[in-house]
């Protein structure tokens, strides 16, 4: 899908191989990225120049990406990956950037070809970015080149997170999952003029999403995530099978998962400092989460191809998104949220949502709540499935899957949101 032929192209300006943003309007302005080549020449020059650690103690991921897969990844991303080929599929849709609450926002806006098609909202996380939802836009904008119907298409609003690719850095305190939440709400009524819409997203996009349903904005007909953040305000003393497992779950992740996170939330200044002037060091903070949350079999490549991955990867390179993109970690969790605490956002015991959501369950998600704690906490549960395949990363991981759980879960709403 081609940005509109009447529409004038604002081209990242730049300077050397740094990457600078033309400054955002209130209005909604088109947008085309182009990275710089000197910006090119001097990630392959940093690549060529890594100071390798020694090989890990261990014959497996325990200590964290094996120096082997880390020289691999590398060396693909040295000789073999193409940017330019991820630019052009980035340009390929309609891309926009608009001013918000004194920020610039990013974002991809595919309208559909079909009568009635249906607005949503999709918000990604961390390491993720707008890169995890290419492969489902067509299918979302066009189902009916995917064995959907017309019945099933929506038009389709992907922005960035403040502090993520060409989104605007945050320049003061403040910009939470709630504020972010918000400015969503603005982007979707005032800016692109939508009455009624639903939102979804995964990891910090669930935090979002959920902050977006408990404000319950004009317009907002229901939300979907693939990360249920609902955990009981107390935990049951005598836990069925399956609140047992969810338990496990969290236990696990807290025990053996949260290293990246705490450094993050405490301090993500300084690891922000190696994410912006190594590539390789964000290389390896990034890929080892493609190992850990993805639906694999002992190899992140099993669950995502590698120019996937340094698709991602480079779209924080380039846009320097290392450190403040860590700082939403610090903003949205803190040093004072551990435990099942991180995994309702930071809002156990807060009152119930009122707004319908519902969730699509992946099997390698690193949280699976019952459905009890949903129901708990949302008071209108409307959709619930468990699905086959797929991880942490739904739509990058399976866009059909993905694809298909969002033309089932927000088919009650069609009707309101016909005639945009």
């Amino acid at each position: 899908m081609s940005t509109p032929a009447h529409a004038s192209i604002a081209q990242n300006r730049t300077t050397g191989s740094t990457l600078t943003i033309p400054p955002a309007t209130e209005a909604v302005t088109p947008f085309e990225v182009h990275v710089p080549e000197p910006a090119i020449v001097d990630l392959r020059l940093r690549l060529r120049l890594a100071r390798w650690p020694d090989r890990e103690l261990v014959d497996d991921w325990s200590q964290g990406v094996p120096l082997a897969a880390a020289q691999s990844l590398v060396d693909h991303w040295l000789n073999h990956y193409d940017w330019r080929r991820f630019e052009a599929r980035l340009n390929s849709y309609p891309q926009f950037r608009t001013r918000i609450d004194g920020v610039g926002i990013y974002f991809i806006h595919a309208r559909s070809p079909h009568a009635n098609a249906m607005p949503i909202l999709l918000t990604h996380g961390w390491p993720g970015s707008v890169a995890e939802f290419l492969n489902v836009i067509d299918r979302l904008t066009d189902p009916t080149r995917f064995g959907g119907h017309p019945e099933n298409a929506f038009h389709v609003v992907i922005p960035a997170i403040p502090g993520y690719g060409f989104s605007d850095k945050p320049t003061e305190l403040g910009w939470n999952p709630a504020r972010i939440a918000r400015a969503w709400t603005v982007l979707m009524n005032e800016r692109l003029g939508y009455r009624h819409w639903v939102a979804q997203g995964g990891d910090w996009g669930s935090a979002i999403t959920t902050a977006l349903a408990s404000q319950a904005p004009q317009g907002l007909m229901a939300a979907h995530v693939n990360l249920p953040m609902v955990v009981p305000a107390q935990l049951p003393e005598n836990p069925t099978e399956e609140e047992r497992q969810a338990l496990d779950d969290i236990e696990l992740f807290v025990s053996q998962g949260t290293g990246y996170a705490d450094q993050m939330n405490t301090r993500p200044q300084t690891i922000g400092y190696a994410l912006n002037d190594s590539p390789l060091a964000l290389a390896a903070w990034m890929y080892e989460k493609f190992w850990n949350w993805t639906d694999n079999d002992g190899l992140p490549e099993d669950a995502l191809t590698r120019d996937q991955m340094l698709d991602d990867i480079s779209l924080y390179w380039f846009t320097a998104s290392g450190t403040s993109s860590a700082r939403l970690y610090w903003e949205g969790v803190g040093s004072t949220i551990r435990g099942a605490d991180f995994f309702s956002g930071g809002r156990a015991g807060s009152g119930r949502i009122e707004v319908p959501m519902g969730a699509s369950l992946f099997p390698a998600e690193t949280y699976r709540p019952p459905r009890a704690w949903a129901e708990a906490a949302w008071s209108k549960l409307f959709y619930w499935n468990e699905v086959d395949k797929g991880g942490h990363f739904a739509a990058f991981e399976q866009p059909q899957i993905f694809a298909q759980e969002m033309w089932q879960a927000f088919r009650p709403f069609r009707q309101q949101a016909a005639g945009q």
